[in-house]
């Protein structure tokens, strides 16, 4: 399907919405202590218990640099640990510590019931049509490289 036979208004109203959800979800990153892209980076890795920061940048689409001083912020904090790969000494591997799964958990409890309940102020109709839509957003998100292979949570 080309660009070309989409509404544009509609595409942006999408846009709007899919942006002020994602941006509602993510502001109670918990106690306040990390910003929303901490938490993420967070998650991320907390999904994937190990990664490499380069991977790690393009998931989270940072530049690579932008991420390591993330990292470090969250290492600081005893979240995460870094170490050089025992294969490859060139590839830095971000790792999740016990503190850095437990916070991410909470992080996605709390995500999880603050979306559970504004759905649950919707009506029956709109909740099946977003769970109808699922297939299609997620396919969204792979096609623009969100979370590529990452497991869903």
């Amino acid at each position: 399907m080309s660009g070309d036979s989409f509404d544009s208004d509609e595409v942006n109203r999408l846009r709007i919405a899919l942006g002020r959800i994602a941006r509602r979800v993510s502001r109670p990153a918990g106690d306040g202590s990390l910003t929303p892209s901490q938490a993420s980076l967070l998650s991320t890795v907390a999904r994937r218990k190990t990664v490499g920061v380069r991977e790690l940048a393009d998931l989270e689409g940072l530049n690579p640099t932008m991420c390591s001083r993330m990292l470090g912020k969250l290492e600081d904090a005893g979240l995460v640990s870094r170490s050089a790969d025992a294969d490859d000494k060139r590839v830095v591997l971000a790792y999740i510590t016990t503190d850095g799964a437990a916070l991410a958990e909470t992080l996605r409890i709390r995500r999880t019931a603050l979306f559970t309940e504004h759905l649950t102020e919707l009506s029956e109709h709109h909740v099946d049509a977003l769970y109808d839509a699922l297939p299609a957003l997620e396919a969204l998100a792979d096609s623009m490289g969100c979370g590529r292979n990452e497991a869903r949570t």
